[in-house]
């Protein structure tokens, strides 16, 4: 089992829970960030630092958002990136999973707010 980044963390990528995660398996994606389910060692520290709540135990995810446990596995599948052993060595991808690509702006309000534009 693994921790998944669901739909609240598109277009913010507050980072908070990059910082908190002692294996370094959470990954930036052009538009959102994402889990690396082959590095993760499902310790939790993630997910009570993420301020758009985004974080959810795989069993855990809301059926509206379950496609983003898949997201977050094919974002390292479909482009090779595979298990690189550490975000920070890999750095940012141009990329994300087509599902969030395909997605219209997402959490403006919190994005203002934050000038994170």
């Amino acid at each position: 089992m693994t921790y998944v980044i669901a739909q609240p963390c598109v277009d913010v990528k507050d980072r908070a829970c990059v910082d908190e995660c002692p294996v370094d398996c959470i990954y930036e994606g052009e538009r959102s960030l994402y889990i690396n389910a082959d590095e993760c060692v499902d310790c939790g520290a993630c997910e009570p630092v993420c301020p758009t709540e985004a974080i959810f135990y795989e069993d855990d995810v809301p059926d509206e958002w379950e496609d983003y446990t898949r997201a977050n596995i094919d974002f390292f599948e479909l482009q090779g990136l595979g298990s690189p052993g550490g975000a920070q060595s890999a750095g940012p991808q141009p990329y994300d999973d087509p599902m969030v690509a395909a997605l219209p702006p997402q959490n403006e309000d919190y994005r203002e707010a934050n000038g994170l534009d």
